[in-house]
């Protein structure tokens, strides 16, 4: 009877144990099966693939990696204190300051347009003869620049020589010479004629229809619009001259920048083809408008070039310099800068990182300018916000940027 009972209380021991040990691989393999839940599998080479179970990659075939889900928000990542150490993860508040910016502009030397000067024809005709044919040559002030066949001007000549001529009448006749004459000569000085030409036709024994017009200033030719035998109407463009005495110096500055520069700020101009050269000049114009196609500003600047050293087409660099720049300046390496936002991150609580698009503006010594409002309350991550952006690729498979408007 006793061996009997012992045996019965075995077996329900047995059965007892039997039970447990089920009830706890039910348990394990329930926490097992959760914890597999928060695994997914990403690729290494290729984190936009996210896939919930194990295998090679559709894009390089490489072993996918397990990662472990977080229930931070889209566009949030948790860190451990180990990842934060070995990605160099800082955090700073960032406030308004004041900085100097020293910026070099290159630009090239072009003609000072205030000095160029127009040769035009006065009269209808055909040119006859030109005295230079070449760009780049001199024309001194008085020097003879073309002959002109005009029948115009010769009616308007032959009109002074019998006015002249009238004088000499007696009665009537020569009392209205003096009116005559001096309208025929007003005609000719609005032809071009020099006062020597005109005293001339006064000995003259015929009139020519031929006449030479004259540069009244100097300069270099810079560009020559016609060419001997055309014909010409009055206005029509002969030739340009360029003075060198100053030349404008012309640079793109970036349209951050646009609100920084006016008329009359200083500037140091130093010359590639000149490595020991350098002049003083201010800013003589900012262009009002800015150029849609490349979001640049042109900027211009008269140099003085009394001894012609300086040529047109030469390179040359402008040192600006801007004091007392208020604004929020974080690191340039803290700023995420890609083809579709550009982007900081944040600490959101300790170990939890967020990411914020921003509006950039100007860059100094290796400083860029934050114009987007900022929570003055929330650290900015100022070193390793490339490293979070990486983990944060690989751990979630997306852009930290997607979805959002931009």
């Amino acid at each position: 009877m006793r061996n009997q009972m012992t045996k019965s209380t075995i077996i329900v021991l047995l059965f007892f144990a039997v039970s447990i040990s089920c009830s706890e691989q039910k348990e394990n393999d329930h926490s097992t099966h959760s914890d597999m839940a928060n695994v997914f599998y990403t690729c290494s080479m290729d984190p936009q693939v996210k896939e919930d179970k194990p295998g090679k990659c559709p894009i390089c075939h490489m072993e996918l990696t397990p990662i472990q889900s977080d229930d931070t928000k889209p566009n949030e990542i948790k860190l451990s204190d180990q990842q934060i150490q070995l990605g160099n993860i800082t955090t700073q508040t960032i406030v308004a300051t004041q900085n100097n910016l020293d910026q070099s502009y290159t630009g090239t030397l072009t003609f000072d347009q205030d000095k160029i000067k127009t040769i035009s024809a006065r009269a209808m005709g055909r040119i006859e003869k030109l005295y230079f044919k070449t760009l780049g040559g001199f024309i001194s002030k008085n020097q003879p620049v073309y002959d002109l066949y005009s029948e115009d001007i010769a009616i308007a000549k032959q009109d002074f020589v019998s006015a002249y001529r009238q004088l000499s009448l007696p009665g009537d006749f020569g009392k209205n010479a003096d009116r005559l004459l001096l309208a025929a000569k007003q005609k000719l000085q609005f032809y071009g004629l020099n006062d020597r030409q005109i005293e001339s036709l006064k000995t003259s024994k015929e009139v020519s229809p031929y006449t030479t017009f004259y540069s009244v200033t100097g300069g270099y030719i810079n560009e020559i619009s016609v060419t001997e035998g055309s014909y010409v109407m009055e206005g029509t463009e002969i030739l340009k001259t360029a003075d060198l005495t100053s030349l404008w110096l012309e640079t793109q500055v970036n349209i951050n920048y646009a609100n920084g520069f006016k008329v009359g700020q200083q500037a140091k101009i130093s010359f590639n083809d000149f490595p020991d050269k350098s002049v003083n000049a201010v800013v003589s114009f900012v262009n009002p408008e800015i150029n849609p196609d490349t979001r640049l500003l042109l900027i211009r600047m008269k140099i003085e070039n009394k001894n012609l050293q300086l040529k047109p087409g030469m390179q040359a660099a402008a040192n600006i310099t801007r004091s007392n720049i208020k604004g929020l300046f974080i690191p340039v390496d803290a700023v995420i800068r890609e083809e579709k936002a550009t982007y900081i991150w944040l600490e959101k609580t300790p170990g939890v990182f967020e990411n914020q698009m921003v509006n950039t503006g100007i860059e100094i010594n290796g400083l860029i300018e934050i114009k987007s409002s900022m929570d003055s309350l929330k650290n900015v991550v100022i070193t390793g916000a490339y490293a979070i952006n990486s983990e944060y690729k690989f751990r979630k498979g997306s852009d930290p940027m997607e979805g959002h408007n931009m």
